[in-house]
């Protein structure tokens, strides 16, 4: 289970749950990030398609992705959805869940160790309370706390604040468990534009992203595929950071184009 601050999810969130019981209305599942409240999936919301037999689509201990329509504390209710979730979003999920799940193995190791030096009882809760939470605050994720902290040290984490206990223990976690990768993220820009210098006004919308990537921490290129479509790819040493700056650099070409009488959209490559 992968902790969350609330205990609630939010509507319109995508949220990682266990299928517990399959009805002939609908389907329940556990929702592992939030104090496994169980949500409820209507028939009419398992597939885009007629559903004939419902477990021709879920069956029980099966882990899915669902998109939250709707939550009632009060009664204790949440309406979810399969059919709304999109393969991107189910993708994009599934990343966020693993890089949670290993932040939390590695906020368990820093309880263990800090227990260990201390001769405490500190629990995962009190890890979370006490480090976690700051991390994710400083750094966006836990995760990218600990890749950080491996790259530049202690220093990473003493500049924000972080106790100073808590960050050696961190600091000598990330060195002995985190591997960073160098990771590669792709995406289709289309642009166009019909003045007469469309040609000029699309080459500045392009050096307008590069721009944007130039102080960042990774390596970008953008090449035509044929046109008016353009392949950009970012790598970084982070899956977060390159996901990041692909979107800031495509955000960035599209309002540059869009003020001078062009138009672009952008989507990322699965």
């Amino acid at each position: 289970m992968v902790k969350r601050r609330r205990q609630w999810p939010e509507i319109n969130e995508y949220v990682v749950g266990t299928i517990s019981r399959v009805e002939t209305h609908g389907a329940y599942a556990i929702l592992d990030e939030y104090s496994n409240n169980e949500g409820m999936i209507h028939i009419s919301e398992i597939a885009a398609s007629w559903v004939r037999n419902i477990r021709n689509f879920v069956r029980e201990r099966q882990k899915i992705v669902a998109k939250v329509l709707n939550v009632n504390p009060k009664k204790g209710h949440i309406d979810l959805s399969l059919k709304r979730v999109t393969s991107q979003s189910k993708q994009d999920k599934v990343k966020e869940w693993k890089r949670n799940q290993k932040a939390e193995n590695l906020l368990e190791l820093a309880a263990q160790k800090y227990n260990e030096i201390n001769n405490g009882n500190k629990t995962l809760d009190d890890a979370y309370n006490e480090v976690g939470w700051a991390m994710e605050d400083n750094f966006g994720d836990i995760l990218t706390g600990f890749e950080e902290t491996m790259q530049k040290g202690i220093d990473a984490l003493l500049e924000k604040r972080i106790p100073s206990d808590w960050a050696q223990i961190i600091t000598e976690i990330a060195q002995s468990h985190v591997d960073i990768s160098h990771v590669k993220v792709t995406g289709t820009l289309e642009i166009q534009c019909y003045t007469s210098d469309g040609i000029l006004k699309i080459r500045d919308a392009l050096q307008s992203g590069m721009d944007v990537a130039e102080n960042e921490e990774s390596e970008i290129d953008i090449t035509l595929i044929g046109s008016p479509k353009y392949r950009i790819e970012v790598g970084s040493n982070s899956q977060r950071n390159a996901e990041a700056i692909i979107e800031k650099v495509a955000k960035n070409i599209i309002s540059h184009i869009s003020q001078n009488n062009g138009e672009a959209k952008f989507s990322k490559n699965v």
